[in-house]
């Protein structure tokens, strides 16, 4: 049986987006009947990726949990955010002409850190599904997260369960 569902999330302006969605995946595998197989949560924005890890609990001064600072600060290091034109190669000249005839402004084009980001990280989570449950371990949560800073934006995660 294959069985998928959506769900619509806000990414927050000019800051990194996490989005606590175990309970949305839990609902969707109830709804699905599924007992045993397995759940891919994944991203349809090529800025966005998914990643389960256990709640901190704790929060830093940014208003993200202590853990995802973390994240964010590790991949700070490692790529940097896109701070002034022509630091990345991306975009060119002619990613902003269409940008352009597509009505998108030059910042938010100027994005490259959280396409990289993205694809180091991935883009979906493979969860197993048994006795009609997520097996996420005592601790595990789902997180979808939006590294594209330049605005703020609607982001489309999907569920797809496959199992008996």
């Amino acid at each position: 049986m294959v069985y998928r569902e959506s769900f619509r999330l806000q990414s927050r302006d000019r800051a990194y987006s996490f989005h606590d969605v175990t309970e949305q995946t839990r609902q969707i595998i109830e709804r699905s009947g599924v007992r045993d197989g397995i759940a891919v949560v994944y991203s349809h924005h090529t800025t966005c990726c998914v990643i389960t890890q256990e709640c901190a609990f704790d929060m830093s001064m940014t208003g993200l949990e202590t853990l995802q600072q973390d994240l964010v600060n590790v991949m700070e290091k490692l790529i940097p955010e896109c701070r002034y034109e022509g630091m990345y190669l991306h975009p060119g000249p002619k990613a902003l002409a269409f940008a352009k005839e597509h009505d998108e402004d030059a910042r938010g084009c100027h994005n490259t850190d959280a396409h990289l980001r993205s694809s180091i990280i991935g883009r979906s989570e493979t969860i197993v599904i048994e006795d009609g449950k997520a097996d996420l371990g005592e601790f595990g949560h789902i997180y979808y997260i939006d590294f594209d800073s330049t605005r703020g934006r609607a982001r489309t995660a999907q569920v797809m369960i496959i199992g008996e």
